[in-house]
């Protein structure tokens, strides 16, 4: 099945390429070694200490990580082009931390998890083709990120990233909007691949479709069916909608998110499940003040959560990461948001009440702070910290803090 899934995919990605190739203007004088010597090299480096106080560890974590980040993007010969990017996590100074799924030495397991292993990777490593404006196809190692990413995205704020081994396409030909499509053959996880965590086999297929419509408002449609052949329950087929928009107000703007999803079991999934998800939110702007309020609920079904195994899952139900996988009665997260900007500083605190979807009860709350700024036009500071209050025997109180440095030439 998954040969056959493969081969589809690839006739599918070669028939819209054969037709955006005759569309395709011849579009340079420049041979291919000029395009490839005529490249921009990038390096990036980004430094983190995270502090984690978490009940039921006999010590503290304190990760101190530094990640090189080299890339080189070629110079484009008639509409083709590459990318490589390597990353190297290393640890500076101490290493009081678990780095998890068996990615540090087990003597470390005394302390809470902060999941950035040391080592090195092969993070992306493609062959583009675009064609103007309308087609732009991609075919290797990858980043993929889909609207907020909160289904599929790159999992970035850890030190290695996620990408994707496979092929996408992209077509804005059609007015306001725009088609992703994606085969996705592997998921290089951000554990790494020396661990069995940090690399599934897949055999999936990433639809996404992106419409605007009047004033600056703008309908999504998805469609991601999962199939993981190395974590069978992360099998799973998803179909969604999201509309969102602004309204502006004189100094105040508006904006507005609303929407639904529902997923089932998939392929070698030994559940049987059928879940629901809702996420509405409005936020507040004028100047530098900005607040917010939203609710979001992920489903459960049969003891089984509604999955997001692909998605940049830091962003949603606090930044303490102790809800990363929905419990299986599902889970409601009730969130207010508050931003300020001052003197170059962008400051957010944003406060989490948590409860099951379904069977009642409470979960926890979490409070959550952040200040961030730019230093010149090469450097950045970020200063972030959170606290998780468990209300339920299942979660344990957590607190943690960070201080982010990063720097790109």
């Amino acid at each position: 099945m998954k040969c056959k899934s493969c081969a589809m995919a690839c006739v599918v990605v070669a028939l819209l390429l054969g037709f955006a190739m005759v569309s395709a203007q011849e579009n340079d004088n420049q041979d291919l070694a000029g395009a490839i010597t005529s490249g921009k090299a990038k390096l990036d480096l980004r430094y983190r200490y995270e502090f984690v106080d978490q009940d039921g560890f006999a010590d503290n974590a304190n990760a101190s990580t530094l990640r090189l980040r080299l890339n080189y993007q070629t110079g484009t010969w008639r509409a083709w082009s590459a990318f490589v990017e390597f990353d190297q996590v290393i640890e500076v100074l101490f290493d009081d931390f678990n780095s998890a799924a068996g990615t540090s030495n087990p003597s470390r397991n005394v302390y809470p998890v902060v999941a950035d292993p040391d080592g090195s990777d092969l993070n992306q490593l493609y062959f583009q083709y675009a064609a103007g404006n309308e087609w732009k196809a991609r075919i290797g190692r990858q980043r993929i990120l889909l609207d907020d990413e909160r289904f599929v995205g790159g999992v970035g704020w850890r030190q290695n990233e996620q990408t994707y081994d496979g092929i996408s396409v992209n077509y804005g030909g059609f007015a306001g909007t725009e088609v992703f499509y994606s085969y996705v053959a592997n998921v290089n996880r951000i554990l790494g691949d020396k661990v069995a965590a940090g690399d599934n086999s897949q055999d999936t297929h990433l639809l996404n479709v992106n419409v605007g419509l009047v004033n600056d408002w703008k309908f999504i449609g998805y469609a991601y069916i999962i199939d993981n052949d190395d974590v069978a329950t992360f099998s799973t087929s998803t179909f969604g909608a999201q509309l969102s928009g602004k309204l502006n107000s004189g100094d105040d703007q508006f904006n507005w998110l609303g929407e639904v999803a529902t997923q089932s079991d998939n392929a070698n999934n030994p559940g049987n499940f059928r879940a629901t998800y809702f996420r509405i939110q409005g936020n507040w702007s004028r100047k530098n003040l900005s607040a917010g309020i939203g609710f979001e609920s992920l489903g459960g079904d049969n003891g089984v959560g509604f999955q997001t195994p692909l998605a940049t899952l830091h962003p949603f139900n606090g930044w303490a990461d102790q809800l990363l996988a929905t419990p299986g009665t599902g889970l409601e997260d009730l969130y207010l948001k508050a931003g300020y900007k001052t003197a170059g500083w962008n400051m957010q605190l944003v406060y989490h009440d948590f409860s099951p979807e379904t069977g009642g009860g409470d979960v926890g709350s979490e409070i959550d702070l952040s200040a961030g700024r730019k230093l010149g036009d090469r450097y950045g500071l970020l200063l972030k910290f959170a606290m998780f209050d468990a209300d339920d025997a299942a979660f344990t109180d957590t607190t943690k803090f960070w201080l982010m440095l990063t720097a790109g030439f």
